[in-house]
């Protein structure tokens, strides 16, 4: 069985940080890609930054730039996206999921477009406060 587990979401104040964790167990394919997404509240769906296993292939929504690292474990099968300089606008639910190496940056350009992506985890609650 596939799973996903988002974990590292919490409550932080303007300017903080946070890594969130996605743990992959269970996903037979050599290559994948890992992608995040985030959700607010009566808000669509936004691509933010994927990571590719067979190249290491980085991509990052351009609005975020500079303020998202995602980086992946091999050993431990896990990817971690890293936030810098927290906004009150980055308060949402952060979604990560796999599917093949050209879901990356294909799913993140366009987030309403995900039937390629196998599986999801639970999703991870970020709260920044002002």
């Amino acid at each position: 069985e596939v799973q996903l587990v988002e974990s590292g979401g919490g409550l932080v104040q303007v300017g903080g940080s946070l890594r969130l964790s996605c743990a992959l167990s269970g996903y037979t394919a050599d290559y994948y890609a890992i992608n995040w997404f985030r959700q607010a509240p009566g808000k669509e769906r936004e691509g933010l930054s994927c990571i590719s296993s067979s190249d290491g292939y980085l991509y990052y929504v351009d609005s975020l730039k500079g303020r998202l690292a995602i980086s992946h474990d091999n050993a431990r099968n896990t990817v971690y996206l890293q936030m810098n300089d927290l906004k009150p606008e980055d308060s949402a639910t952060y979604y990560c999921a796999v599917g093949p190496t050209f879901t990356c940056p294909s799913s993140i350009i366009k987030p309403h477009l995900t039937r390629s992506l196998d599986h999801w985890g639970q999703g991870t609650l970020v709260t920044v406060s002002a």
